[in-house]
């Protein structure tokens, strides 16, 4: 049988996600401002390409099936962080081309974004299925912390590294940077898989992985039925809805009503995952998200960092008001902390659930979360953009607008709030034990 994972094999497993992260954040963020401000397109343009690379993730279920037939998750995570590599040079490519030629520039986005969604999605599911099989239970929890802080910790590292190298802009800059930092991504990738999962998986000995299995669609149907993996696929899509309205807005709100230029808002990024950071170290260190502190539970943790996440929204509306003079960083960080908060609390859940089922099913149980997230953020981060561009067209102002659409964000999160404590109460009456109670407190069902 292969041992469980140490810390430091975690740690290198870590790295894969901090790659991941380097990539996306440019995708999101500063490609994302640069076709708004810069280029002055519709804000929809980004949305609906960040909606598209989240919309080709519906076929994570497929990719994490795939890895549980073959029984290696390896092959699948260098390929999809090759995909998603050579997807972030094309974008930066497709969003300098725009500047120029905007319908070539939004053809080429269009197969980049999709590469992109092609590549996060076959590279995470099978990173997070190898972490949460090879890692032993009383480590899920932590390890799932530790990984998705390296992968806040490469958004931080990325965002401020190439806000400073961005400006003053122009489009080869934005390329070269880009180049850079995906050809950097995929080296750390290689370093943190390799010989990691060795010879073959825990999930899928050659017993399982026979003619015998069935199909995906069966498998899938099989995963589906299964009571704790419905819920909470209901509930990682309904909260991420939330949770992704705000990241298409954010910068162009930065640098519409404050003014920010391109590296400034880039910088802001970086304060805003740095929040994240802190939230997901504070419910760690304080011991709820690692086995059932005094502090709370996965269950509190989740509803506080909603409720207050839709506080700082509310916080960042006001502002835009009172710009230049509200404190623009101190909101971003304050939401960037709530955000985080709720965000481990989730994955500890996900971590214990993902082995709650049926054997060698745990690609495609990882699979169905991971698409309900994709499908809910690509909804969100759209709806954001069309919402903005609506709220445009009415009002004259641009804070009012900004300041209309958070408050509806806000609105948002109190609803996910409520709906965490009604599937924590509901977890804890189903619960076979504690580390696989969905958002349940630490100590029980």
């Amino acid at each position: 049988m292969t041992p469980s994972l140490g810390w430091l094999g975690i740690f290198r497993l870590g790295l894969v996600q901090t790659a991941l992260g380097a990539i996306v954040v440019l995708t999101t963020s500063t490609m994302n401002r640069v076709m708004v401000v810069e280029w002055m397109l519709p804000a929809m343009l980004p949305g609906a390409l960040v909606a598209l690379h989240y919309a080709v993730q519906v076929l994570r279920p497929r990719w994490g099936y795939g890895s549980d037939v073959g029984g290696r998750r390896t092959p699948w995570i260098i390929g999809g962080m090759a995909a998603l590599a050579a997807g972030g040079v094309g974008a930066a490519l497709a969003t300098a081309w725009m500047g120029t030629n905007p319908l070539a520039g939004i053809a080429l986005a269009i197969v980049a974004f999709a590469l992109i969604g092609i590549g996060v999605g076959a590279a995470g599911t099978s990173l997070l299925v190898l972490l949460a099989i090879r890692t032993a239970p009383k480590r899920r929890a932590p390890a799932a912390t530790i990984v998705w802080m390296m992968m806040i910790a490469g958004f931080i590292v990325t965002a401020a590294l190439a806000g400073h190298f961005l400006d003053p802009f122009s489009p080869a800059r934005l390329v070269a940077v880009t180049a850079v930092v995906s050809a950097v991504a995929f080296l750390l990738t290689l370093i943190g898989v390799w010989g990691v999962e060795g010879t073959g998986s825990a999930s899928a000995p050659a017993a399982e992985a026979s003619p015998a299995q069935p199909g995906f669609r069966e498998a899938l149907r099989q995963v589906w039925a299964e009571p704790k993996a419905r819920r909470f696929a209901i509930f990682v899509f309904v909260s991420m809805l939330a949770y992704s309205a705000q990241d298409l807005i954010l910068e162009p709100f930065a640098g519409t009503v404050f003014g920010l230029t391109p590296g400034e808002s880039t910088k802001l990024a970086s304060v805003q995952h740095s929040g994240v950071f802190v939230g997901m170290l504070l419910v760690a260190v304080l011991g709820s998200a690692i086995g059932g502190g005094r502090f709370g539970s996965l269950r509190a943790w989740t509803i506080g960092g909603c409720t207050a996440s839709a506080a700082a929204l509310l916080g960042l509306a006001v502002g835009g008001l009172m710009a230049p003079d509200w404190p623009l960083r101190i909101s971003v960080f304050v939401l960037g902390v709530a955000n985080g908060a709720f965000a481990v609390a989730a994955i500890g859940s996900m971590m214990g659930l993902v082995a709650a089922g049926r054997k060698s099913r745990e690609g495609v149980r990882m699979g169905l979360w991971g698409a309900a997230q994709a499908v809910a953020f690509g909804l969100g981060g759209f709806a954001g953009t069309v919402a903005i561009d609506l709220t445009r067209a009415v009002f004259s102002e641009p804070a009012t607008a900004y300041a209309t659409v958070f408050v509806g964000e806000a609105a948002l999160f109190v609803v996910s709030a409520l709906l965490a404590a009604r599937i924590g109460q509901a977890a804890k009456a189903t619960a076979d034990r504690p580390e696989v109670g969905m958002l349940a407190a630490g100590h029980g069902a």
